[in-house]
C-alpha cells in the first residue's frame, strides 16, 4: 500500500475512533480518495424550565 493511501486510511480510522455521533463522507474520483468530510452531532438532553411546567 502506498504511503499516501495509508495516510488517508489512518485519517479515516482516527476520525471514526473520535466520532461519537455523526457521519463521515468519503469522496472518490477515478478510484482515489480525494476528500473526507466529517459531520459531528452534539446531543443535549431537553430540560423543561419551571415556567413551562406551570402551563
Amino acid at each position: 500500500m502506498a504511503k499516501k493511501d495509508e495516510t488517508k486510511i489512518n485519517h479515516i480510522l482516527e476520525t471514526l475512533r473520535d466520532l461519537q455521533y455523526g457521519s463521515i463522507v468519503i469522496t472518490v474520483h477515478d478510484g482515489e480518495i480525494t476528500q473526507i468530510d466529517t459531520t459531528e452531532k452534539k446531543r443535549f438532553s431537553l430540560q423543561k424550565s419551571k415556567a413551562y411546567e406551570k402551563k
